[in-house]
């Protein structure tokens, strides 16, 4: 790991003890890209006053900025961002009185969401437990590793394993679950999984909201695939 340079953890740390600026990064954590005005008006803010942070915050590399037309837009500069934010979250919910409730407070967002690309809450976890059961992911040292089996699996439902590897992105990442405080599965393989489901109509997003919901098709198909029985998973936890 390369060495941190003095005060770089500081500047980072005082960069989200803004809470605009630490609300626009959990806005964008379902992966999209929103405009500067969409941001204001999601975080509460004024214009001019949001278009200040997203300037510090691009500044600092968290989040990117795309032009098309007329439009900016902006959404979190890569997974990493988003990894740090979920961590945040747990530690936040750490640090509250014993026994409060951790996690999203609308009940969608708890059973199923997505953390900027993959899937979060009690589907992501479920997903991670269903393929660690059947021994496609083993847990190793707060990681996850893709076993041959594991791979054959997600090739059938058009998942290119090979292609992920040339990725400088890691392919399996242990995340601890903001609500579950269980490891769900991120990297691109998590990622993939998502987008997968969401192609193939298994899953759907509900709103502008990060929360999504497995369909009927997905509910069979996802255990006729993964094993998972997430009806059961959903009516029971």
């Amino acid at each position: 790991m390369a060495d941190i340079a003095p005060g770089e953890i500081a500047r980072f740390a005082s960069l989200l003890s803004v809470g605009a600026r630490a609300n626009i990064l959990q806005l964008l954590l379902d992966g999209r890209a929103r405009t500067a005005g969409e941001l204001a008006a999601a975080a509460g803010v004024l214009p001019q006053t949001a278009s200040a942070h997203l300037a510090k915050l691009s500044e600092a590399g968290l989040i990117r900025v795309a032009v098309q037309g007329r439009h900016r837009y902006h959404r979190l500069a890569n997974p990493d961002v988003a990894a740090v934010m979920e961590a945040l979250s747990v530690l936040a919910g750490s640090s509250a009185r014993p026994f409060r409730t951790t996690g999203p407070r609308d009940a969608q967002m708890r059973e199923a969401r997505t953390c900027y690309d993959h899937f979060a809450g009690k589907l992501g976890v479920a997903i991670a437990d269903a393929l660690r059961s059947a021994g496609d992911l083993i847990e190793e040292d707060q990681n996850f590793r893709l076993t041959g089996a594991g791979e054959s699996k997600l090739t059938c439902i058009g998942i290119d394993i090979s292609a992920l590897r040339q990725d400088k992105r890691v392919l399996c990442r242990w995340c601890l679950d903001w609500s579950e405080r269980r490891p769900h599965l991120a990297g691109s393989v998590g990622a993939a999984i998502t987008t997968r489901c969401f192609e193939l109509g298994w899953a759907e997003r509900t709103g502008k909201t990060r929360a999504v919901r497995v369909t009927a098709t997905g509910e069979r198909r996802l255990f006729e695939t993964l094993g998972l029985r997430w009806g059961m998973v959903a009516q029971t936890t």
